[in-house]
């Protein structure tokens, strides 16, 4: 079953909701149709599974309303599920669907908005690429870029990264070159989403391709615009976490447990070193003056933010963990594959 689970913080389940069964286990033990998270505006909550299945519900469980965008947008036709996360905001909820199946003549893949209080759609647009194979399959998800002079919508996926407008979702810009057309990988599927930080937007590849920080005033195909440019990184993208940016750093996570610390206007690099020896799915998050990094196996480490490095401390849950940690409040909140832990004084 695909199950949405109410916890109060005080660790008691106050409901739980089907919304679908058939659940997909993914190369293994990578990860499941309940990889993407849900999201809230504190009165209701919005869930969505890689099958397709989307839902809202009231904070108390009642249910408003239930899609499956394969009835509404076609077939996915997606190697390991639509794992990305829908983005909510100013009571509309963004979805990017990248997928398809190497024809580019009937490729589907759609940038849609959606009336978060309804689930009707409000715009649908229709994402150009050229990616092939495997490259045509996101599993990353959509962000809000916002400063105090425009907003829009990034998503990521098929050989690009691309602005929309909130409006009505036609692009801003794009920027290529994230799997080089002379060296192209067919099998290069992004995993790990872009972040934004002022002025800035921080883009991951895979399989250890590059990493791009663009600026966010861009217009048009930026890709052979250096002006459109912070800095390039030629190699060493994380696989599946996503970057992280604070107090004007960047810090990658990569898929074997290094830890790449870089300056976010330059991308002069100031220490990459080792944490935990082992696959790393959960995207780094940061509290406190502290970094928390979750390994495959269960091993939570910590490090201190800053240009130098310094573990803090290593934490071993015993459980596996693909999920990122969630912190609120002076707690820690880590989905492992067994259990959920609030961690905290």
């Amino acid at each position: 079953k695909l199950i949405l689970i109410c916890v109060s913080t005080a660790g008691k389940e106050l409901w739980r909701q089907t919304l679908a069964t058939g659940n997909k286990d993914v190369r293994g033990d990578e990860g499941n149709s309940a990889s993407p998270s849900p999201c809230t505006d504190g009165k209701h909550v919005w869930a969505f599974f890689a099958n397709g299945v989307l839902g809202c519900f009231t904070k108390d469980g009642k249910e408003v309303w239930k899609l499956d965008v394969q009835d509404r947008y076609g077939k996915l036709k997606i190697a390991f599920g639509m794992t990305s996360t829908p983005v909510l905001d100013g009571g509309k909820l963004y979805l990017q669907l990248i997928h398809g199946e190497g024809n580019p003549k009937t490729r589907e893949a759609v940038i849609v908005c959606l009336d978060a209080a309804t689930g009707n759609e409000v715009w649908k647009h229709e994402r150009a690429s050229d990616g092939k194979d495997e490259c045509e399959h996101s599993y990353a998800s959509p962000i809000l870029y916002r400063d105090s002079k425009q907003s829009y919508l990034v998503t990521h996926g098929a050989d690009y990264v691309t602005a929309h407008s909130l409006d009505d979702g036609h692009e801003l810009w794009r920027c290529g070159d994230l799997n080089p057309k002379g060296n192209y990988n067919p099998t290069l599927g992004l995993v790990a989403s872009p972040v934004a930080a002022e002025g800035m937007i921080v883009v991951p590849s895979a399989k250890n391709g590059p990493v791009y920080a663009l600026k966010a005033d861009g217009k048009g195909d930026v890709t052979d615009s250096e002006g459109a440019y912070l800095w390039k990184r030629a190699k060493e993208t994380p696989d599946v976490p996503s970057p992280l940016i604070v107090d004007g750093l960047v810090y990658l996570c990569r898929e074997n447990g290094n830890l790449i610390c870089m300056d976010a206007k330059t991308g002069k690099e100031f220490y990459n070193e080792r944490t935990t020896a082992d696959r790393h799915r959960a995207s780094p998050v940061y509290a406190d003056g502290k970094i928390y990094l979750c390994a495959r196996k269960g091993t939570v480490t910590v490090v201190k933010a800053g240009k130098e490095f310094e573990i803090l401390a290593k934490n071993d849950m015993v459980d596996s963990i693909s999920a990122s940690p969630a912190i609120s409040n002076g707690r820690i909140y880590i989905r492992t594959f067994k259990a959920l832990y609030a961690i905290g004084k």
